[in-house]
């Protein structure tokens, strides 16, 4: 069965190792596996943020605007992200039913989260990139992921933001070394408007391949910058994640 609906969260937590320890045991050992056994969903992972990262390029960064936190919870130290099918298999019964269910201790493990925001997207495009394992790619995601979330300043011009993706952007990656997959992805629910969703097989591998690989193509770069400043992000940059825990459902 094809994923093709994602159910993402990012959020903070308390800063104490202690909590932080006994939070990542929970979530890996309970909570993802009691949502893996929701009718529909296919697999589910866990991401903590990398600091520091080098944005696309190489310098400070094409993000020129990005939401306050009045507009929208600005968590982003990990990502939870689950795989389905459809998007309603996240809206039956809903996170705020399927929370309410949970325990008191599990609860209040939940509410260790901070800044929390949480999209429904779809699958409006995939490309596979040379790791993909073909011709059935793995469903769990890569290693590394980097996953951008926004919406477009002016409706206007998300015409071209569409055409830089089909005609640069994603065939562009298709045969970059690291490339398991990138996933351009639209909302159900939730904040975002847009999001890209890039697989590498590590954080090596984006850096050494996937950073500065415009720059023999700067009509092509030229086009990314234009079409990126005409964004709003969730935060100021990208978030570059690495895998902590990911399984599949036992039916998927």
């Amino acid at each position: 069965m094809s994923d093709r609906a994602y159910w993402i969260s990012w959020y903070d937590l308390p800063a104490q190792e202690s909590e932080r320890r006994e939070y990542l045991a929970w979530m890996n050992g309970t909570y993802i596996p009691s949502v893996l056994k929701q009718p529909g969903v296919l697999w589910g992972a866990h991401y903590a943020s990398l600091p520091n990262i080098a944005p696309l390029g190489g310098g400070k960064g094409r993000v020129s605007k990005h939401a306050g936190a009045a507009e929208v919870p600005q968590g982003d130290g990990f990502i939870a992200i689950f795989g389905a099918a459809s998007p309603y298999v996240f809206a039956n019964p809903g996170r705020d039913a399927l929370h309410a269910g949970l325990s008191a201790t599990d609860r209040a493990m939940l509410a260790l989260r901070a800044g929390e925001r949480s999209n429904i997207m779809i699958e409006e495009e995939r490309i596979h990139g040379p790791e993909a394992a073909q011709p059935q790619a793995d469903l769990l995601p890569g290693a590394c992921i980097q996953l951008g979330s926004f919406n477009s300043i002016d409706w206007r011009d998300e015409e071209d933001m569409a055409r830089w993706y089909a005609q640069w952007r994603l065939p562009s990656l298709t045969t970059l070394p690291g490339v398991i997959r990138v996933r351009k992805l639209v909302s159900v629910a939730g904040w975002a408007k847009h999001a890209c969703f890039y697989e590498f097989t590590s954080l090596a591998a984006r850096n050494e391949h996937f950073v500065h690989y415009e720059t023999t193509r700067p009509d092509m770069e030229a086009w990314s910058k234009e079409v990126v400043r005409r964004l709003v992000h969730a935060t100021p940059l990208p978030i570059v994640g690495e895998r902590l825990f990911a399984a599949r459902a036992a039916n998927a």
